[in-house]
């Protein structure tokens, strides 16, 4: 029988994750988050990562490498009718005229659709967050004007917990930490409009993860 393939096991793992994800034995409190989550030492922090990133409301897409990356992402444009997507990240907007993608770098009317594609810092395994920054991504507005923000991030982004990702950033820029750095854990959300949950409010309304396998 032949093997399963990289993208086939980790799709598998993080489904049974997902199946087998303990219920909060605290849902009738007002707050219904977990202040601390005992992980799996023996789970990989990629599936890790995806598991938490669905929980929180967000979408993962496995890549095995950018070829895969530019397949998955124009399937998903089809699907969904997007026209183009907004970039500002030089490497991707070269991933993306190899793909033949539709993208544009200025900044779109703030009445238009919005679909935008960042690159990332780091990735948090142990509350499925995504960590960006202002001078990695372009400008705060590429993550934070988008109706939909897609992400492309790699294996090797993921860590643990958001203490060692910042430990990460500081060798990276050991002269100055970017002005601006976002934690994003799933589309945006609010309570504050007649106490009612909204998505979207001040934010991208849907978020996709493409992790690329670079391990």
């Amino acid at each position: 029988m032949k093997d399963s393939t990289p993208k086939e096991q980790i799709l598998s793992k993080v489904r049974n994750a997902l199946i087998e994800k303990t219920d909060n034995p605290y849902h009738e409190n007002e707050y219904s988050g977990e202040v601390l989550r005992i992980t799996d030492p023996t789970e990989e922090a990629e599936v890790s990562f995806a598991r938490e990133l669905i929980t929180a409301g967000g979408n993962f897409i496995y890549c095995e490498n950018e070829r895969s990356f530019i397949e998955y992402l124009n399937e998903l444009i089809l699907e969904r009718d997007w026209t183009a997507i907004w970039c500002q990240s030089e490497k991707i907007n070269n991933l993306l005229s190899v793909g033949e993608i539709p993208h544009y770098k200025n900044q779109p009317a703030e009445n238009e659709k919005i679909v935008g594609l960042t690159t990332c810092e780091k990735l948090i395994s142990r509350t499925g967050t995504i960590l960006v920054s202002d001078i990695d991504c372009g400008s705060r507005s590429t993550f934070s004007f988008p109706d939909i923000h897609l992400v492309m991030a790699y294996s090797s982004q993921v860590t643990d917990t958001l203490k060692t990702a910042f430990s990460d950033l500081k060798i990276k820029y050991p002269e100055k930490l970017p002005p601006q750095i976002t934690a994003i854990t799933g589309p945006s959300r609010t309570a504050d409009i007649e106490k009612t949950l909204v998505k979207g409010a001040h934010g991208p309304k849907e978020l996709y993860v493409f992790m690329i396998d670079d391990l």
